[in-house]
């Protein structure tokens, strides 16, 4: 009997797929000097929930702080809400679906962010740059990880060439 039908072998991983919808969130994101965006995926690869990092519900866009420097009142970061935590809040069914979980974010997360992850149950951070791997932020998020049984794995080799045609 012959096949009739081949399937494609181009078609993208689940990786690149997942990491893909986390890049595109962070477009939605307002702050002019760095856009992360979140995806958590289920054990069966199922998209639970996505978030980026911006202002919280209610505070708007333009009024919001987004300077890097400056006192700590007039800059983002006493604000702003983190892409991952943005995920696990936006997050609508039952917090249980969230236990043994991955989350696919562009940028390691910082140590507050390490903290909602282990406690919402998410068991592996998947991320495309370490670019604060120095900061007391992130060796502490690592430590966290590792005492609490949270896998972490930086991306490589990933299909970099996707090519979206939004036109019909």
């Amino acid at each position: 009997m012959t096949k009739l039908n081949k399937e494609r072998k181009d078609y993208i991983s689940w990786d690149t797929y997942f990491m893909a919808i986390a890049k595109l969130t962070a477009m939605r994101s307002k702050d002019p000097s760095t856009q992360v965006g979140a995806c958590i995926v289920s054990n069966d690869n199922r998209i639970l929930s996505i978030g980026y990092n911006g202002a919280p519900n209610g505070y708007l866009d333009d009024e919001f702080p987004w300077e890097r420097k400056g006192s700590n009142l007039e800059t983002k970061y006493f604000y702003v809400v983190h892409a991952e935590r943005n995920a696990i809040l936006n997050y609508r069914g039952s917090r249980k679906d969230l236990e043994n979980s991955k989350i696919y974010v562009d940028l390691f997360p910082c140590n507050e962010c390490a903290k909602e992850i282990i406690q919402s149950g998410i068991k592996e951070v998947i991320y495309l740059s370490d670019k604060y791997a120095d900061s007391d932020e992130t060796k502490a998020s690592k430590h966290l990880f590792d005492k609490c049984g949270v896998k972490y794995n930086q991306l490589q080799n990933l299909d970099t060439n996707i090519n979206i045609d939004l036109h019909l």
